[in-house]
């Protein structure tokens, strides 16, 4: 990065701050078409998501785990297993869902997702627009911690994207509470009570 940081702290700090934005510009979820088109087992899953979300090798806690991938299957928020085999439309919804789940509850995530897809073709189309808008953003964040020189550089970038992330956080939430709110009215009273 800069001598003002190399200076204060020598170059640790410089290089990992440049490992960082390296693993922002080059990490990717495979596309559509790299996600293997085969019925696979939960552990193959697991192996293929560890590759899948960028937030895997960037903070080793934010994890899938087999019972994670049940649960979302029992509530919905992925379809269910055919014949405890999983095809390449379940690694596309478990890599956004865990990149949902960060701003949403999982609930909320799972609604988003069954509003915006139905048959392969729309969960393609899905995958493929989430993967232009996370290449876009790291892209542009890897760049903003490449041109950030000093310290003070630095801070002040983590504090805009901090702050970016609450509003942009605040205003998906919101805009998923007032969705929702819509299609309750939309479906009518609960004939069930």
């Amino acid at each position: 990065m800069e001598n003002d940081i190399k200076k204060k702290r020598g170059a640790d700090v410089s290089e990992e701050i440049g490992r960082l934005a390296a693993e922002l510009r080059e990490t990717r979820p495979g596309t559509w078409e790299d996600i293997p088109d085969i019925h696979l087992y939960k552990d193959q899953v697991i192996e293929i998501m560890e590759g899948q979300h960028i937030g895997f090798t960037v903070d080793p806690d934010e994890g899938l785990t087999p019972a994670m991938i049940n649960n979302y299957a029992k509530s919905g928020l992925i379809p269910r297993a055919k014949g405890k085999r999983y095809d390449r439309s379940h690694i596309a919804y478990l890599t956004i869902i865990c990149m949902l789940k960060q701003i949403l509850p999982a609930k909320d995530a799972g609604a988003f997702l069954s509003k915006m897809t139905g048959d392969e073709d729309s969960i393609k189309e899905l995958y493929s627009r989430y993967c232009s808008l996370l290449d876009e953003k790291c892209l542009e964040v890897s760049g903003r911690m490449e041109e950030s020189r000093s310290e003070q550089d630095i801070r002040a970038l983590m504090l805009e994207l901090a702050v970016s992330s609450y509003v942009q956080g605040l205003a998906c939430k919101r805009l998923t509470e007032i969705l929702a709110a819509d299609a309750d009215e939309t479906e009518g009273p609960d004939t069930d009570r």
